[in-house]
């Protein structure tokens, strides 16, 4: 059973859904995604852990008090850091994120390791770890310049040259002809509005986000890098890889590619399992 309910934070009201026992386990989504994105992920693991997920602010069904403005990865994770102090006050959580969900994973680890028992992160696009960062975050400026001129088609296709062939189609889920279901279908429509807002306001700020590295370091035993087997050799493995690197930690194989939490959920669920309850089961 999933359970939905609402949170005021300092500028913002999250909407944000429970489901399953155990352990607490909260979700991130990527830029522009929300809570239904996960769901597939979710139920998987709603046998193993209580799954906290989200809309997060300014997307879909979580609102900002005032017009939307450039996002920020602290916010976020402060945002999430309330969550679960208000779905389980004081006990110690797991964290998974992906693409922009990965940043804040990292942020939170590196600023309240003690509220986490174990964090994964899968390519996180920290574009500002590289060693050619400025020309790395001058594409996404670049984006964003398209986006503004000409509209969301041609920023999209811009963002697809510069970052390759990492979004895979995710499997439909009805056969050809049937009609969508209505959760697909406005959850699809939420997705769509959302698009331009995160072009907008969250890409290029989060691809400018400098973890903690240091931080991240005395609490690495707790963190698992992870990168899609097809992404590999792309733009968006390549900070994963490194700050992996920079940890001593192995970079974990995921199946799919940028997006394989959508592509491939019940794998991915398996490997969240997985990682994070290997060390502290």
């Amino acid at each position: 059973m999933i359970v939905a309910n609402r949170l005021r934070v300092p500028g913002a009201t999250l909407h944000h859904e429970t489901r399953g026992e155990g352990p607490p386990l909260l979700l991130l989504p990527g830029a522009g995604g929300d809570a239904a994105v996960l769901d597939a992920v979710a139920d998987a693991l709603a046998d193993t852990f209580t799954v906290l997920t989200h809309d997060p602010r300014g997307y879909s069904r979580s609102t900002l008090d005032g017009p939307p403005g450039e996002q920020r990865v602290d916010v976020h994770a402060d945002d999430a850091l309330r969550l679960l102090d208000a779905v389980a006050p004081g006990e110690p959580a797991y964290v998974a994120g992906a693409s922009s969900g990965a940043i804040v994973t990292l942020d939170l680890l590196a600023r309240h390791p003690d509220r986490l028992r174990g964090a994964l992160a899968h390519e996180p696009p920290s574009w500002s770890v590289l060693p050619d960062a400025a020309e790395q975050l001058a594409f996404f400026q670049d984006v964003h310049d398209t986006f503004l001129a000409e509209g969301l088609a041609a920023a999209g296709e811009r963002f697809l040259r510069g970052v390759g062939p990492v979004l895979l189609p995710a499997p439909e889920p009805v056969a050809p002809g049937d009609p969508l279901p209505e959760h697909t279908r406005a959850m699809r429509a939420r997705l769509l509005a959302n698009a331009p807002l995160a072009l907008r306001y969250e890409h290029r700020s989060f691809a400018a986000y400098v973890p903690d590295l240091d931080a991240l370091a005395t609490v690495s035993g707790r963190l698992t890098l992870a990168a899609g087997t097809g992404t590999r050799g792309h733009l968006p493995c390549r900070p994963a890889a490194l700050i992996a690197d920079r940890l001593g930690l192995p970079l974990v194989a995921f199946p799919g590619a940028h997006n394989g939490w959508s592509t491939h959920p019940a794998e991915t669920a398996e490997l969240l399992r997985t990682h994070l309850l290997g060390d502290t089961r």
